[in-house]
C-alpha cells in the first residue's frame, strides 16, 4: 500500500522503518499536513498520522480529492480527526486501540502497519476500526 506520513519525529520514524520491514511504499515527511504540503499525497492510498495532527472537514475533502482512503492515527484518541467527514467522503479510519495499558511506541507502530496490513488485504481492522462506515464488522462484535 502506498501511504504518507507527515509531522514525524526522528524517533517515531526509525520505529515506523522497524514495523513496516519494507512492506508498504511509505513516503516519510518532517513537514505537518497543512495546505501547502497536502500536494505530496496525490497518488497515496493511506495517510499516517503522528503528534496528534487536526484534520477538519476541509483537510479530509483535500485529501479525499487526491486520492486518500484510509486514515490511520497512532493515537488511542480520534478527537483529531473529523469523523464525520472522514465517513462521509468514504474513507476508513483506524486508531491503536489501548489494549491493557499498553503506551510502548514500538507496539503502537506496529499496530499502524497492521492496520494498513488488513486493509491492503481488503479487510477491517478490527478493534482499532473507527470507521463512521459500515465495513462488515459490526461494533457490538468487536474485541
Amino acid at each position: 500500500m502506498k501511504a504518507i506520513a507527515y509531522n514525524i519525529k526522528s524517533e517515531e520514524k526509525e520505529w515506523l522503518v522497524l514495523a513496516n520491514y519494507k512492506k508498504h511504499d511509505i513516503t516519510i515527511i518532517a513537514n505537518s499536513l497543512t495546505a501547502d504540503t497536502l500536494s505530496f499525497a496525490k497518488g497515496k492510498e493511506a495517510l499516517l498520522v503522528f503528534n496528534n495532527d487536526v484534520l477538519s472537514e476541509e483537510m479530509i475533502r483535500g485529501l479525499q480529492e487526491l486520492g486518500i482512503r484510509y486514515i490511520a492515527t497512532t493515537s488511542f484518541e480520534t478527537h483529531h480527526l473529523d469523523l464525520k467527514a472522514a465517513g462521509a467522503a468514504g474513507m476508513k479510519v483506524a486508531n491503536v486501540p489501548l489494549i491493557n495499558g499498553n503506551q510502548n511506541p514500538q507496539s503502537r507502530m506496529d499496530q499502524v502497519i497492521k492496520n494498513l496490513d488488513q486493509w491492503a488485504a481488503g479487510k477491517c481492522v478490527g478493534k482499532a476500526c473507527c470507521c463512521q462506515n459500515n465495513c462488515g464488522v459490526t461494533k457490538a462484535f468487536k474485541l
